[in-house]
């Protein structure tokens, strides 16, 4: 088990996430806090299948609105349910992406070695949005730039981030940078 934490300068807040990964699995849980769009705490755990699909990504998020849960799972056939209701906007997608969350990137990382070789892939991803934990569908490209140099592009938004040897997320500017220890 691995403990990573960010600086998440688009929140204006933090995150540690508690990872594991091996023989195609990742299995991790995180917690949050930001202040922007608003002061909020988000808790998560995430389990992929093989190859670092997405199987399950459990959110819970608490703010001045209240506490607001998310249970976004994968049938392993491209198919999504949320809470249990079908949300077939994402239908194909094999990888959610946490909104503000670093760690998320890691999956199409890993699974296409990105962060190790040359590479492009566009991919489908159940996007979803935090605070208030509405999934939608988000087009997103990964190009490998260099060893542990990963191009993220989704619409107009582009972003060099710099991944480690495992591929998680050591600076994704303007989101987070990893902090580490002294």
């Amino acid at each position: 088990m691995r403990a990573i934490t960010w600086e998440v300068s688009a929140s204006q807040g933090f995150e540690t996430a508690w990872a594991e990964q091996g023989d195609g699995l990742l299995r991790a849980r995180g917690r949050a806090v930001g202040t922007v769009p608003e002061p909020y705490w988000v808790t998560y755990e995430l389990d992929t299948a093989d190859r670092f699909v997405t199987r399950r990504l459990r959110v819970t998020t608490e703010s001045a609105d209240g506490t607001r849960s998310l249970d976004l799972l994968h049938d392993g056939d491209g198919r999504w349910t949320t809470n249990g209701e079908p949300l077939p906007d994402v239908d194909g997608a094999l990888d959610c992406d946490l909104g503000l969350c670093p760690l998320t990137n890691t999956m199409p990382v890993l699974r296409h070695a990105l962060h190790r070789g040359p590479g492009e892939r566009e991919f489908l991803m159940a996007w979803v949005s935090v605070p208030d934990l509405t999934v939608r569908p988000s087009r997103q490209t990964y190009t490998h730039l260099g060893p542990g140099r990963v191009r993220f592009a989704s619409g107009d938004f582009r972003s060099d981030l710099e991944v480690d040897e495992e591929g998680y997320v050591v600076d994704y500017p303007s989101l987070a940078s990893r902090l580490t220890a002294r």
